[in-house]
């Protein structure tokens, strides 16, 4: 995956997550209830986005490793957002997906505008077969976002997440090659 892989939407540059991004980057990971339901803690410090940057770089040089795009308004040129493929399992040609958009940025269509890049850009590239979403349950918006990609339920994984000293049972999503290339030809 070198160099990165740049790609553009109609309103979105999808580009390298670099270090000048750390600031707003903690606009988002900062924001409590933008992140209740991300999975992580949210971040209190500039330096924790700072590291975050470096997190999402080392991605690429795990033995599982992943991408993780910034997402960025064509029209402003700011950052609104991160999505990504995780979790890279070669043998089995499986990964996760991951996002989180700002939340004045919400409901505007701009992350099925990012995920309907990156899909088939894994499959192909990363020769995928499955792509899996673990959402909470009450996250509706996400859980509609999924679904209109074409994502099959496939079930309750009990305190599968843990995030704010708390488990959290989640669903498990996912998305077939096969699937997606009808959904995409039809």
């Amino acid at each position: 995956m070198i160099p990165f892989p740049l790609l553009s939407t109609e309103r979105l540059t999808l580009r390298e997550i670099v270090l000048s991004d750390a600031a707003a980057l903690f606009e988002i990971h900062g924001n409590a209830t933008a992140m209740r339901w991300f999975g992580t803690d949210p971040l209190t410090t500039v330096e924790q986005a700072e590291k975050l940057v470096e997190t999402f770089a080392g991605w690429r040089k795990t033995p599982n490793p992943g991408i993780r795009w910034a997402m960025v308004d064509r029209g402003t040129n700011q950052l609104i957002g991160t999505c990504g493929l995780f979790k890279w399992n070669r043998d089995w040609k499986s990964c996760y997906l991951g996002y989180e958009l700002s939340p004045v940025r919400q409901g505007s269509g701009f992350m099925n505008e990012a995920l309907s890049a990156i899909l088939p850009w894994g499959f192909e590239h990363m020769s995928l077969n499955r792509i899996e979403a673990l959402i909470h349950p009450d996250n509706r918006a996400s859980i509609r976002l999924v679904e209109r990609l074409g994502f099959v339920c496939e079930g309750l994984l009990r305190d599968a997440g843990f995030w704010q000293d708390v488990h959290y049972d989640m669903t498990m999503y996912s998305l077939l090659a096969r699937d997606f290339h009808v959904a995409m030809t039809a």
